[in-house]
């Protein structure tokens, strides 16, 4: 296999884009958009078919996004055309330029192929004897160049090589704005030098690093110009075009490969009177694969080593001026701020020079080493992101897991796409293996593969509470000898678990729910999470065996003020996904924003599906923000759900404000054949003052809903105000109560008798208190008058007779001369009963 030194194969501005489907997410109900970072090239150089077999190989291995948008930005220049001495300087600014890659165009990879990897061969023979003398005139002089030092210089610089305390580039550069006017400069002053046709090293040099003091001022300007004025050679590399080695010649025809950019650098550091030298070594750029080895390989890529203010720093400008897009053949500006000086502990991760001394460390790491290492992309950096785990981009699982972890100094969000790595292309997997979780300040990935293999992660992320398109951050390649036994998890399109990072930007306090799978034995689970502000709230539930309908049935919602409840009921066994939605109480043309998602995993005592919740239930169950607008307070039962264990309960209340209400039993399934009784009449009302009482006979075991509606004026229809869950375990079957009628008022009380069926032929003790009566009577087959007691109850006996009914009627002081019905009572036979 015939290897060529100083070759541009790994460069940066001719990385492969990634092009498998990237999952994209918005948090409401779209997708966010998948970008990459790295430039791009699909091309090689090997001219024996074993070589160019593998370059298509390679080509395969990082393919651009097939669902989302990719978005690069082209880098333009608006200026004023001013001088820097007046201080009106030009913006840099950024147009975004979108381009489709949910189908991304292959015939750049296989319509011409054959073509193509003819045009590649014939342009890697003629750069090996174009170039090839050029080459080896300029190894021979750096290495004269370099014994040159070793005899003329002291220890000194050597020792300024390995400084233990260095200036990180954060120091050194605070904020890249500082070089406004001389980025703008530098950019004005290229593009009237080649509109004159000046292409002179020494001219240029002077002009765009006029105004610079410092060595760094004029390093900065000639890093921008050639940034914005070298665009990556790449009909030269396809062939096409003669192959532009030399600086004149960059500079002439404004294209290069990663040596013609290092070898301008030189040039113009030398004109300014900064110390810089060109290092070469290995990359990984195009056709890098996790992983692999470097030894015994030819360098790859060159790049710039520059002395400022006593210690040496680091930069490439070919990786800085942007990337190819292959399937156009054009190179695409895309600056990249982060190739400037960067940080050696950083620059060490992409780019191994082949004499130690220039890795800039204090302990150089070896070539093996390096090969091990993460890939971490621009934003990696750019985001603050530190890796906690693990330290090589290789893992194997551990009893079939295999963790990434992550921490950061500001909000980040993530998301990820896994890919098993078998035959030729790579087939992309489910999110459903993996297992994120995200806080403030950190992040957490677990990853389980399904079946053994080999598999590709790969990370993006995006600056938190922002709508931006995710970016590539790093990669991994996963080995899974033996998976763990396990169902698969239920998809997660929000792709974190537990609350959301930004959860509290919505108005929820942290929780320690959803840091790890919420296991269940008993078939239930109850979600509260504490608010900073009153919020409006929904669920969703998710199981492979529940449709929408059955999901719905399976949640009951309690809104209250600071605090919200979901009681979740799981009828099946295995892995649930609860995700919940937000938005703000009073704002409701908000949209709802997804707030936490919750793994559960019910292990024992899945729910009868006849004792799920009953159907139709609102998003207020319980007391809750409804029943405290309406004046309602301090309630018997604060929680949506309420046991019986007798068939019976009561609930109260207290109705300052003196509202209004009404209520309404339902159940389904209900055993009792409906022309007997509706199931409202096993429910009384009474008002002692203030404090109401709900007394509830059931009439079988069950699940029931209770809704409470009130009106506070007589205008105004009788609104929802919440719901109730009544669970009945006994056996007993109570009686309904008497139908009341709309004379029986607030204050009136029945003492006796509390039930609405009376057996016929019987004496039944009536004790009740109707404040305002007159007259209390009972009547059926005969008519009796109840006698009014000190205390102020009506008291007397009435013969039930033979019904089928008796009614409880009084005189009122409002209308006197009537007789009034305020309930009635069902007479039956002690069968019937």
């Amino acid at each position: 296999m015939m290897k060529m030194k100083m070759k541009c194969f790994n460069c940066f501005n001719c990385f492969y884009t990634k092009r498998r489907d990237r999952s994209s997410r918005k948090t409401n109900k779209s997708s966010s958009k998948v970008s990459e970072e790295p430039p791009v090239h699909t091309l090689t150089s090997q001219t024996n078919p074993q070589h160019e077999q593998q370059s298509k190989q390679d080509c395969k291995a990082e393919a651009v996004p097939k669902e989302d948008a990719v978005v690069l930005k082209e880098w333009s220049f608006k200026t004023s055309g001013s001088s820097i001495a007046d201080g009106k300087t030009g913006r840099m600014t950024a147009r975004p330029q979108s381009v489709n890659a949910k189908e991304p165009n292959k015939s750049s990879e296989k319509g011409d192929m054959t073509d193509r990897e003819e045009q590649r061969s014939l342009a890697k023979r003629r750069e090996s004897k174009e170039n090839g003398t050029y080459r080896l005139k300029r190894k021979n002089s750096m290495t004269q160049e370099k014994d040159s030092r070793k005899s003329s210089t002291t220890s000194s610089k050597k020792i300024t090589l390995n400084r233990p305390r260095r200036q990180l580039k954060k120091d050194l550069i605070p904020n890249p704005e500082v070089f406004h006017k001389i980025d703008t400069h530098a950019i004005n002053a290229g593009r009237e030098l080649r509109s004159r046709k000046i292409f002179s090293v020494q001219a240029i040099t002077k002009t765009i690093t006029g105004g610079a003091i410092s060595d760094l001022d004029k390093l900065r300007a000639i890093w921008i110009w050639l940034c914005h004025y070298i665009e990556y050679d790449v009909k030269g590399y396809l062939g096409l075009s003669k192959m532009v080695c030399s600086p004149e010649q960059v500079i002439l025809t404004g294209r290069a490969v990663c040596s013609g950019y290092s070898s301008v650098c030189l040039q113009m550091c030398r004109e300014a009177g900064i110390e810089c030298r060109e290092v070469s070594g290995h990359s990984k750029g195009a056709g890098y694969q996790l992983g692999q080895s470097y030894r015994n390989n030819d360098s790859d890529h060159s790049w710039n080593a520059v002395f400022l203010d006593g210690q040496w720093h680091l930069l490439d400008a070919c990786w800085g001026a942007g990337y190819v897009d292959t399937d156009k053949q054009v190179f695409i500006k895309r600056y990249k701020e982060f190739y400037f000086l960067t940080d050696p502990e950083d620059f060490i991760d992409s780019h191994y020079p082949e004499e130690d001394e220039w890795q800039l460390l204090e302990s150089p790491i070896g070539i093996e080493e390096f090969g091990k290492r993460v890939l971490k992309k621009p934003d990696f950096y750019t985001l603050n992101l530190t890796l906690i785990h693990p330290k090589h981009s290789l893992i194997v699982t551990e009893n079939g897991e295999a963790t990434v972890s992550m921490s950061f100094p500001q909000l980040v969000h993530f998301t990820y796409q896994i890919s098993q790595l078998s035959g030729k292309k790579p087939q992309e997997l489910s999110k459903s293996m993996g297992f994120l979780t995200s806080t403030q300040n950190s992040m957490k990935l677990r990853i389980m593969p399904p079946k053994p293999g080999m598999y590709e992660l790969e990370l993006f992320a995006r600056t938190g509470n922002t709508s931006e398109i995710f970016n590539w951050i790093c990669s991994f390649q996963l080995e899974c000898p033996s998976p763990k036994t396990s169902e698969e998890l239920p998809e997660n399109p929000h792709v974190c678990w537990g609350l959301q990072p930004d959860a509290t930007s919505l108005g929820l306090e942290p929780c320690n729910y959803g840091n790890d799978i919420i296991s269940l034995e008993s078939g239930s689970f109850r979600l509260v999470l504490n608010t900073t502000r009153t919020l409006m709230v929904l669920c969703e539930l998710s199981h492979k065996n529940l449709d929408k309908t059955l999901s719905k049935k399976c949640l009951a919602i309690q809104t209250e003020p600071d605090q919200l409840t979901c009681s979740v009921l799981c009828p099946y066994y295995g892995y649930y996904r609860l995700s919940v939605f937000v938005r703000d109480w009073a704002n409701e043309a908000d949209s709802f924003e997804n707030a936490g998602n919750f793994l559960l995993h019910c292990t024992g005592g899945a729910v009868n599906l006849n004792e799920l919740f009953p159907s139709g239930l609102s998003g207020s169950c319980g007391p809750g923000i409804k029943t405290q607008e309406a004046g309602l307070c301090e309630f018997s039962h604060t929680e949506a759900l309420v046991y019986t264990q007798e068939g019976k309960c009561d609930i109260t209340f207290q109705n300052p404000k003196d509202i209004d209400l009404l209520c309404k039993l339902t159940k389904e399934q209900c055993d009792q054949p409906p022309s007997q009784t509706t199931l409202s009449n096993h429910v009384l009302f009474t008002h002692n003052g203030s404090k109401v009482t709900m007394s509830i006979n059931l009439p079988e075991s069950g699940v029931y809903r209770l809704t409470l509606f009130g009106k506070t004026s007589f205008q105004q229809e009788f609104t929802f105000l919440c719901d109730y869950i009544l669970k009945n375990t006994s056996a007993n079957k109570w009686p309904p109560f008497p139908c009341m009628y709309n004379a029986w008022k607030k204050g009136c009380v029945l003492y006796e008798p509390q039930v609405g069926r009376l057996e016929a032929s019987s004496w039944v003790k009536f004790r009740v208190h109707v404040p305002g009566a007159q007259r209390v009577s009972v009547h059926g087959d005969e008519s009796v008058d109840l006698q009014l007691s000190e205390s102020g109850v009506w008291e007397g006996k009435a013969f039930t007779g033979r019904g089928p009914q008796l009614k409880l009627a009084a005189t009122l002081s409002e209308t006197p001369n009537m007789i009034t019905t305020l309930m009635t009572f069902s007479v039956v036979k002690p069968n019937e009963k």
